[in-house]
């Protein structure tokens, strides 16, 4: 009597088992790496997020840094609190939207925002070296994914 419980012979033939590992990998590295700025994960995509962003946008709001980074809002709103105790944002009122915070980086936010990306960035130029060539093909699969998934 043979089990069909899963569709395949092998968990490397499940796109979502490899994901969910590589992943894992990914995230325990970057952990890693970003302990000597101490700074959290999500810590750092807000933060350079909102770098990314405040370089388009003269006012930066907290929804769209949500939006951007993928962070759910009330998770975004407990992060950029921690932030802005650590002095690294400040939050205020939208001028014309009190439901609405625009965000903006200090001065000491831009420091360690600016050193925490060359740490990753080295760090992924490491982990994903092993793509030899076809990162830019692998980040359009991603790209496709994300949107999908929406």
């Amino acid at each position: 009597m043979s089990d069909n419980t899963f569709s395949f012979d092998r968990a490397d033939d499940s796109s979502g088992f490899l994901l969910w590992q590589v992943t894992t990998l990914w995230q325990r590295g970057i952990k890693k790496a970003l302990t000597k700025h101490k700074i959290t994960h999500a810590q750092f995509v807000l933060l350079a997020s909102l770098l990314w962003l405040s370089k388009q946008e003269q006012d930066v709001m907290q929804i769209d840094l949500s939006s951007h980074s993928k962070i759910d809002p009330m998770t975004t709103s407990t992060v950029l609190r921690t932030l802005q105790t650590k002095g690294f944002v400040a939050r205020q009122e939208h001028a014309t939207d009190t439901r609405a915070k625009v965000v903006a980086l200090t001065t000491k936010g831009i420091a360690i925002t600016k050193q925490a990306i060359k740490t990753v960035e080295q760090f992924d130029k490491d982990f994903f070296s092993i793509l030899a060539g076809r990162q830019q093909e692998f980040n359009k699969l991603l790209v496709r994914i994300a949107a999908s998934a929406g």
